[in-house]
């Protein structure tokens, strides 16, 4: 199964593991996959114990984290730290590009990406970044298929992909074809960066319905929101996404809203035997908080794009037009208030220049072309400035707590050895 993965990195995990004293080959296909199958998930286990506790140092962990490319050897700063090993990182990168779609390859890519700078430098250089964007999004994809942990390697990868400018920017240049697995719609062709946000949108809707979680929530719109001042050409149904998830919200708040009001309120007596009232039915005012929070975040993302790239998105322009009701409840919220002011300068803007043109029924075509035009004389700093989106993945002050239990899970899973289940109690067994 990993294959490549033992063309790779086996060599490298071997001299990580026995630091310089190990070599070793194979001649049988099967072998070699099963050893890097097991090289990797060795290497998993020893990395991720003892990170955090009592200060003790963890070689291989420190290993992993360092170790460079071996092509820049001769060029190595004398300031520097010595990497423990180099090794050739063009296999080790389209490795992951080929075998994306395991949990233990997601989580290595996730804690080379968090933790080693060498190697998120030289990933995010890669002018074929699609190859390895794409896989990532298929997991995402393919959420109801995975495991919750699978999930949010996947995301984080993604957030911390998105905390890089140049990678922001490059992900709306690369055009993606033929994405066949993506069933919602046929689309012959979009960009790498708006197929991002299509399967980051559609992760929060099976969110909402099936998962609800908040943090998973809060990753994929962290990630949307580092990418949106860089949205550029973004695809009609692309954007016809991001105004329908508003509009999902916005049905969503409304009906929060209609149980607060109609829930029954409680009354309690205090010690001088005066009524009180109580507050509605708690979780409702909780989940209207989270769910407010959500709103302004996607509000923030559309603003953010407006401000600093609405002239090379006109499709996002036609489609506020198309659902500019949807914000006319919003504009004296005090949460929205000020975002809202925004995007109605935006929306009041087009609308008069279309008044202005309107000779009768236009096509979607008709209405594109005002739109461009407008947007030639559209006054850059007329809104109003807001702080720029810009959010860091920081790992949990216990990472092991999380990341422990799930790397025995995958040992267990993924080994090919005898475990027996009736013992274990690091996790669960079907997770």
């Amino acid at each position: 199964m990993l294959y490549g993965l033992g063309a790779a990195v086996a060599s490298g995990l071997w001299t990580m593991v026995t630091f310089g004293y190990g070599r070793g080959s194979g001649t049988d296909d099967d072998n070699k996959a099963l050893l890097a199958n097991q090289s990797l998930l060795l290497t998993l286990v020893l990395a991720n114990h003892y990170t955090h506790e009592k200060g003790m140092h963890n070689p291989y962990r420190q290993a992993l984290c360092t170790f460079g490319n071996l092509q820049d050897a001769a060029s190595a700063s004398p300031t520097s730290p010595v990497p423990v090993f180099r090794m050739n990182l063009t296999g080790l990168y389209e490795t992951f590009c080929k075998y994306m779609k395991d949990d233990q390859m997601t989580l290595l890519l996730y804690l080379l990406l968090h933790r080693n700078t060498n190697i998120r430098a030289y990933i995010l250089s890669r002018t074929n970044i699609e190859l390895l964007v794409v896989p990532i999004l298929k997991i995402l994809y393919d959420a109801q298929e995975r495991n919750s942990h699978h999930i949010y390697m996947a995301l984080i990868i993604l957030l911390i992909m998105s905390e890089d400018d140049a990678f922001n920017k490059s992900v709306h240049e690369l055009i993606v074809k033929n994405i066949t697995w993506y069933t919602e719609r046929n689309i012959t062709e979009i960009t790498l960066g708006g197929l991002v946000v299509l399967v980051v949108i559609r992760t929060i809707q099976y969110n909402m319905t099936r998962m609800r979680d908040k943090y998973l929530h809060t990753n994929c719109l962290a990630a949307l929101a580092n990418m949106s001042s860089q949205f550029h050409s973004l695809h009609p149904y692309v954007t016809q996404r991001i105004v329908s998830l508003f509009e999902l919200l916005s049905k969503k708040h409304g009906k929060i809203l209609e149980h607060l009001r109609n829930s029954p309120k409680l009354e309690h007596r205090n010690s001088n035997d005066e009524r009180q009232e109580l507050q509605p039915t708690p979780d409702y005012a909780t989940d209207l908080a989270v769910l407010e929070e959500v709103i302004r975040m996607v509000l923030e993302i559309v603003n953010s794009c407006l401000t600093n790239t609405l002239h090379r998105n006109p499709n996002l322009i036609y489609t506020l037009l198309y659902k500019k009701e949807l914000f006319v409840p919003f504009r004296t919220h005090p949460t929205f208030q000020d975002i809202i002011q925004n995007i109605d300068m935006v929306l009041n803007y087009f609308t008069a220049k279309l008044e202005q043109q309107h000779t009768g029924s236009l096509s979607v075509h008709e209405v594109l072309d005002i739109i461009k035009q407008a947007i030639l004389q559209w006054p850059r700093d007329r809104l109003k400035k807001f702080p720029e989106l810009k959010f860091k993945y920081v790992e949990e002050d216990q990472p092991e707590e999380f990341f422990i239990p799930y790397v025995w899970s995958l040992v267990y899973h993924s080994s090919n050895l005898y475990w027996n289940g009736d013992k274990i109690e690091l996790f669960t067994i079907n997770t």
